[in-house]
């Protein structure tokens, strides 16, 4: 149908000769689809294609800013496979349960091929295809499965008039500031001056700009859709500098700075790469070991105050981009500032910067995506010399205080499923999300070690034929970490060799499970396996009260209706805090029982915690809500310090 298309465009007099001939050239150049080049130049209107197209394969269609704006339901995602999605340009937009109806947009609507697969996967009793553009559909893709929340940026004309009215908004609350002064020359690092950055060299930023909240808040949107624009091409890197703008926001906020500085310190973030993309990354730690980084480093890092320097930005932002390469040592640059001489956020952008590197891009100096901890881990080697070791510090406290709440939260048993056959994953993987479990994917014995590395996997099912190492010698040296000696491990396999069955359970497999297999039947021993683990040895967390506050923890529980008995541990004192369905209903602390035992524990700044999620409470001495207990507990905190 695609290859007849520009026949029936002529046809139907929606071109001319000469229009087809410029678009064709367009496609054959810019390797674009035929309706985007149409709709891109001009020649047909998105609304007149979209009529044409929903006639000619007798379906609907689906407008850009439509789709734009489509709430979709995460569980809707999960029927359709990224990966599926992605091959066959399949975007699913709603499910009616009562007719067994699932409806999809596509651009190719009239390809039979696409019902055929997303019933293969969904299972749906009847699909049906609407037609959109084929950028629209890529971008949906993109923000609901990737998560880039600008993706409709490029394609969505409402979406740019909002962003154009954002220019206009930022511009009618800002304060014009004065044209800025030359860049100051860079500082050989062989010698110590006086500081470049100073209040005068920063006098292109007015005091008063972005004083309005609207204006603030309309900036920080306009730069985000900008530099995420920016960064589209950038590869692994897609999406590092808005990351980076979010773990400056959390280390900003943890250590109290005003939300003025903050708003300014987000924004540094979101501009820290612009003009630098090139061969390197330049964060703080591979310009540190790297001379080639160093020097590209020296070339550019001004780039991004150059660009903007008719935009009012703070001078907090200009002073965090000038110096985001010092080192905690002195021996950065251009000033060779050591210390607390270096400005906050300058020494905040360099460790957020890094880390977000390290466990972002797989180029990064270890050649992988190195987990949260292993992360930390490289920024404690270079405490002192290229971070600021009290920062670093903070960044761990962050970054294990989100991995408790996650926890905390989490209800879904992880599962490893191994397979290289991705047809007969697939409909595996929906059976076991349907079921509650939360799948990781691995093709292969590689990936499944990276996956297994990065934690949190509470079972693994696996093929014997894997590339690179069998499933079978995979599992013989996972059992020799202690880390996973007993990790519930199920082969499925089409393998019925006695001698690989014997292997399998002489290496510790819980069973061997032949293909074709019934995914319910494989669902239900998984279920049986990781229950009667979870019998002998009950699934908790723990964590440190200095990493998440205990009313941190009270809250999460609460929201999250947990039941349960928390454990608190604060030097030679013990106590406990038992939930029914997220409601504080007994607490134990030192000889005290109830609320009086309750709020003593809600001023511990230290300490541990352990959450039992099998206990059940069998008495009940708090009445009220959670929010009210807490308030209380507040108000007595506040007495207390005054």
């Amino acid at each position: 149908m695609q290859g007849q298309l520009p026949e029936q465009l002529l046809a139907e007099n929606l071109v001319t000769s000469e229009q087809l001939e410029t678009v064709l050239h367009r496609v054959r150049s810019e390797g674009s689809r035929l309706e985007d080049a149409l709709i891109d130049s001009g020649v047909v209107s998105e609304a007149d294609l979209l009529k044409f197209l929903a006639k000619l394969y007798r379906t609907r269609f689906v407008a850009t800013n439509k789709l734009a704006r489509a709430e979709v339901d995460r569980g809707l995602l999960e029927v359709i496979p990224r990966k599926l999605a992605e091959q066959h340009q399949v975007f699913p937009v709603l499910f009616d349960p009562s007719s067994s109806t699932l409806s999809v947009v596509s651009p190719d609507a009239g390809d039979p091929a696409i019902v055929e697969a997303v019933q293969a996967a969904s299972k749906a009793r009847d699909v049906r295809v609407y037609v959109a553009r084929p950028a629209a559909v890529r971008a949906a893709i993109l923000k609901h499965y990737a998560g880039e929340l600008y993706a409709f940026a490029q394609v969505d004309t409402t979406g740019r008039e909002q962003y154009l009215s954002m220019i206009d908004l930022y511009a009618q609350h800002s304060v014009q500031s004065p044209q800025p002064a030359p860049a100051p020359p860079m500082v050989p690092t062989t010698e110590r001056r006086e500081r470049v950055v100073t209040d005068a060299d920063v006098a292109r930023s007015s005091p008063r700009s972005l004083a309005h909240g609207a204006s603030k808040g309309a900036f920080v949107e306009l730069a985000t859709v900008l530099v995420s624009l920016l960064e589209n091409n950038r590869g692994e890197l897609r999406g590092h500098s808005p990351l980076v703008a979010r773990w400056m926001r959390k280390l900003a906020e943890r250590i109290r700075l005003a939300p003025e500085e903050v708003h300014a310190l987000v924004v540094a973030a979101l501009l820290h790469d612009v003009g630098k993309a090139a061969t390197y990354h330049l964060t703080a730690l591979n310009v540190a070991m790297f001379d080639n980084h160093r020097l590209a480093a020296q070339k550019t890092f001004q780039t991004a105050i150059k660009l903007f320097e008719a935009v009012p930005l703070d001078a907090t932002t200009v002073t965090t981009l000038a110096t985001m390469y010092e080192r905690f040592d002195g021996t950065g640059f251009p000033e060779n500032l050591a210390g607390k001489e270096i400005p906050l956020g300058a020494r905040i952008l360099a460790v957020v910067d890094t880390y977000a590197d390290l466990t972002q891009n797989p180029n990064n100096p270890y050649r992988r995506q190195l987990t949260a901890s292993e992360a930390c881990d490289v920024l404690d080697r270079h405490k002192g010399t290229v971070f600021d070791r009290n920062l670093v510090d903070l960044l761990r406290q962050v970054v294990s205080g989100d991995d408790l709440r996650a926890k905390l939260l989490s209800e879904r048993t992880v599962v490893l499923l191994i397979d290289p056959d991705p047809e007969e994953s697939t409909v595996l993987e929906l059976r076991m999300v349907e079921e509650g479990f939360e799948v990781h994917l691995a093709r292969n014995a590689e990936e499944a070690a990276g996956v297994l590395q990065r934690g949190s996997v509470e079972a693994v099912i696996s093929e014997t034929d894997l590339d690179g190492a069998s499933g079978i010698d995979l599992l013989a040296s996972v059992r020799a970490d202690a880390t996973f000696s007993t990790t519930p491990w199920v082969f499925l396999t089409r393998d019925q060799r006695r001698e690989a069955i014997a292997r399998a359970f002489e290496h510790g497999a819980n069973d061997y499970v032949l293909k074709p297999a019934s995914p319910e039947v494989l669902i239900a021993k998984v279920k049986q396996i990781i229950s009667q683990r979870q019998a002998r040895s009950p699934r908790g967390v723990s964590g440190s009260l200095a990493e998440l506050a205990l009313t941190d923890v009270v809250q999460i529980l609460s929201q999250s209706r947990k039941t349960g008995q928390l454990r608190i541990r604060s030097g030679p004192d013990q106590g406990e805090v038992h939930f029914q369905d997220g409601s504080v209903v007994h607490a134990i602390w030192q000889a005290f029982r109830g609320e009086d035992a309750f709020f003593p524990m809600l001023a511990l700044t230290s300490g541990e915690f352990s959450l039992d999620p099998t206990f059940k409470p069998p008495t009940r001495t708090i009445h009220g809500t959670a929010e009210a207990l807490m308030l209380e507990g507040m108000r007595r905190l506040d007495e207390a310090r005054s």
